[in-house]
């Protein structure tokens, strides 16, 4: 028995859909980065902060190595019929104890978790999002693109 999609939802409803995707108390995300052994995948949590993406890991993770070499990272919020993807760019990087307020108490407010409290090398990645996409079913896929070069279209 086939099931019939909802309805397309427009560009502003998407991009409703992101933000709230992106505020919400305990965003995760799959974050992808590639680095001469190859592509290297894993599930981080994520703060919206200033319109930039916060991730915090260990600086010496490939996760790390692999975004600081590049520059560059992908990173997938939901399911397969309800998915945001995200090109981003690095911004800055911080040690856990230099990072400034805005980011430090930031991601301790929007996230479960403080990575002030573990210390050792873990730092806080400040990504710029480039390009966003957002789709549920087929019917989504034209007109998914809701960012390009960093700017909210429509």
């Amino acid at each position: 028995m086939a099931v019939t999609p909802p309805e397309p939802r427009p560009a502003a409803v998407r991009k409703a859909d992101v933000l709230a995707k992106l505020t919400a108390p305990v965003a995760d995300a799959w974050v992808a980065t590639a680095t001469p052994d190859g592509p290297y995948l894993v599930p981080l949590t994520l703060a919206w902060l200033r319109d930039h993406i916060v991730l915090a890991t260990d600086g010496a993770s490939r996760t790390a190595a692999g975004l600081t070499a590049t520059g560059t990272v992908r990173l997938a919020l939901g399911t397969t019929r309800d998915v945001v993807m995200i090109d981003a760019r690095l911004v800055e990087t911080f040690p856990v104890r230099d990072a400034p307020p805005w980011v430090a108490d930031g991601y301790a407010d929007g996230t479960d978790w403080d990575p002030r409290k573990i210390g050792g090398s873990y730092v806080y990645l400040v990504l710029r999002p480039e390009r966003i996409q957002a789709w549920r079913e087929e019917n989504e896929i034209k007109g998914r693109t809701l960012m390009r070069d960093g700017v909210w279209l429509g």
